[in-house]
């Protein structure tokens, strides 16, 4: 968008072409901004119970291995997934899954939550699926930006050493509100 303008009152021609310099220099700039074809994807993980760490983790070092920019913000339970001790033990809800394999009143029983995730444990050995902490290294190892809210870790009074090395810590809501809004996928799990 190149006009030659006629000096203002007060303003030499050296001014107005330095201006129409800066103007063709930022829209050159606008133009490389416009031609960036990186896909960005942003994942909210909420939950840390362990057939919930799967989803995000995977999702996300698959976009990476694409090429894509993804951010995994993990607040509330996602934590979990994140902490390096508390993600070897993740539980499993045996009550409210209709897909669960025992009926809801034996899942309510003492102690099944954790029998359950016993039984998935070893499923995942079986079938040499990744574990959580396999996972989690993948990501970060394929650039996945894994971020552990601020708000978070003060409230369950977790320490940034609690976490596997290389995830981000003290990151805020707003942070990640405004990397949603530069994304071009949301996902909330």
């Amino acid at each position: 968008m190149s006009t030659e303008t006629q000096p203002a009152a007060g303003e030499s021609v050296e001014d107005v072409a330095a201006l129409e310099a800066r103007i063709e220099e930022l829209e050159a700039e606008l133009a490389a901004v416009r031609d960036d074809d990186e896909q960005r994807m942003v994942i909210i993980a909420t939950k840390g119970t362990l057939d919930m760490a799967y989803p995000p983790l995977i999702l996300a070092s698959t976009a990476a291995a694409f090429g894509w920019d993804v951010t995994v913000f993990h607040t509330f339970w996602g934590l979990e997934i994140l902490h390096e001790e508390h993600s070897q033990e993740l539980g499993l809800s045996s009550v409210g899954n209709p897909n669960m394999p025992i009926p809801n009143v034996i899942g309510a029983l003492p102690g099944m939550d954790r029998a359950t995730a016993k039984l998935m444990e070893r499923r995942i050995v079986d079938n040499d699926v990744a574990s959580v902490e396999e996972l989690v290294r993948t990501a970060l190892d394929s650039g996945v930006d894994l971020q552990a809210c601020q708000m978070t870790i003060d409230l369950l009074d977790y320490d940034d050493a609690d976490f596997y090395d290389d995830v981000e810590t003290g990151v805020g809501a707003a942070s990640a509100f405004q990397r949603m809004a530069d994304a071009d996928i949301q996902l909330l799990v």
